[in-house]
């Protein structure tokens, strides 16, 4: 540890006079490069995750996460190991991309209702693309073929799922019940509350009214005006939509710059290297690397992949969207930075995810998309893309995270009742 803080400052220092050295050497690319990223930031990013930051702002001041934790509590604690807040996290992070779940575990751990290896655990698996970059932009506009957006949504998804599976064992049980007595203050409030109003009554509420009360006492604690919410919610999202944009075009620069020096034909060589090794093309080397730091970059020439056949393309991009890039990892990082939320646990599902969402487009490719090596449907070609913001893209990813949340609430549900039939059930028993 000592030798890593004597020699890590240093080597920082020489890295970003090395970086500087070779912007100066070549500023044309370097500025292409920095237009390249604006543009993507601009275009994509910015209309598709700003609206989101503000609504989950204002869903937060509200106490509606609240209300859909307590609904979802029974479905969370033992798939996920996570309270039932963690449900609306992982909603709204499928429904608005990456890195929506990093902010809001932040947000949720500051208003102490997640631990901190809850806290590791949300925000490992809540990372992940959202529906409308996956189908617009890389499906449609990087493949022109949308017709494998429904292999590419599996194998992406479904690793957000395994991933959420695996991380329920990490950390020690040890290490959470030392604060989880105090994240979840409202859940305490009603048990002291209901001796009041059920004294007549033998039985718990039910988890409605829970639910309702949990939405209600967040909403009392919170105490800021609507003109007020709002007014914090745009400044706090546009704050952290610039921090976003500048890491993709700092990342866009980066790449760039160690490309033109050459120092990337190492990194080309080892990965080529190793997809020959695993069987697959050589000619996805490009897609792999670019999408190491900036997802975009890699979709897009997983995309332009020359002599690939369309599934090897197609798990390239799963493998790009679910790594992230070192861009998103470092808008996570710096999200992270302000809790006591490690980022090694992030970094190992990160990956872990990437090879997964790939193995499982490989093998849901066939049972989605026909037994040929192509697709069933015919290719279309003709189709164009905006990456501009419009309200059906809106209205679409709204619709999608009510569909996820609809369908959460209803797993919650048979939880519950099928718990309460297994309670009912043992006393019957019993007597």
């Amino acid at each position: 540890m000592s030798l890593y803080r004597r020699y890590s400052l240093p080597l920082l220092i020489l890295t970003l006079l090395f970086l500087f050295m070779l912007m100066a050497v070549y500023p044309q690319s370097s500025l292409n490069a920095g237009l390249r990223g604006l543009a993507i930031w601009w275009d994509v990013l910015f209309p598709s995750l700003f609206p989101f930051f503000v609504i989950s702002e204002l869903l937060l001041g509200f106490g509606i996460v609240h209300f859909i934790g307590a609904l979802l509590d029974p479905l969370m604690q033992p798939l996920f190991r996570v309270p039932g807040c963690g449900g609306f996290v992982a909603a709204v992070s499928c429904a608005s991309g990456y890195p929506i779940g990093a902010k809001l575990t932040a947000k949720l751990w500051e208003q102490k209702w997640i631990t901190r290896i809850e806290g590791e655990r949300l925000v490992a698996f809540t990372t992940s693309s959202d529906p409308i970059f996956l189908i617009g932009a890389v499906s449609v506009g990087f493949f022109h073929q949308p017709e494998i957006a429904l292999v590419l949504g599996a194998a992406h998804y479904g690793g957000v799922l395994i991933i959420g599976l695996l991380m329920r064992f990490h950390g020690s049980r040890s290490g959470e019940t030392g604060t989880r007595s105090d994240r979840q203050p409202t859940q305490k409030a009603w048990s002291k509350s209901k001796n009041t109003k059920a004294a007549d009554r033998n039985r718990q509420p039910g988890p409605l009214r829970q639910a309702l009360y949990a939405m209600h006492t967040a909403r009392l604690e919170d105490g800021r005006p609507l003109g007020e919410l709002l007014r914090q919610a745009i400044t706090s999202s546009l704050r952290l939509i610039i921090v976003v944009g500048g890491l993709v075009v700092f990342f866009c620069v980066i790449l760039e710059a160690l490309t033109n020096s050459g120092l990337m034909s190492g990194l080309h060589l080892l990965t080529a290297s190793l997809l020959t090794a695993c069987g697959l093309p050589p000619t996805l080397t490009e897609s792999i690397v670019g999408g190491i730091f900036e997802v975009t970059l890699g979709a897009q020439a997983a995309g332009k992949a020359t002599a690939a056949a369309l599934p090897f393309k197609v798990a390239a991009a799963a493998f790009v969207l679910s790594w992230g890039g070192l861009s998103v990892h470092a808008q996570v990082a710096s999200i992270l930075n302000m809790t006591d939320l490690r980022y090694l646990p992030f970094l190992l599902a990160r990956a872990a995810h990437g090879i997964i969402s790939a193995l499982l487009a490989l093998v849901l490719w066939r049972p989605l998309m026909g037994q040929g090596s192509s697709p069933v449907f015919s290719p279309i070609y003709d189709i164009a893309w905006s990456p501009g913001f419009s309200s059906v893209m809106l209205l679409q990813s709204l619709l999608f995270l009510a569909f996820i949340l609809a369908g959460m609430l209803s797993l919650s549900w048979l939880s519950v009742g099928t718990s309460r039939l297994y309670v009912r059930l043992r006393r019957t028993h019993r007597q």
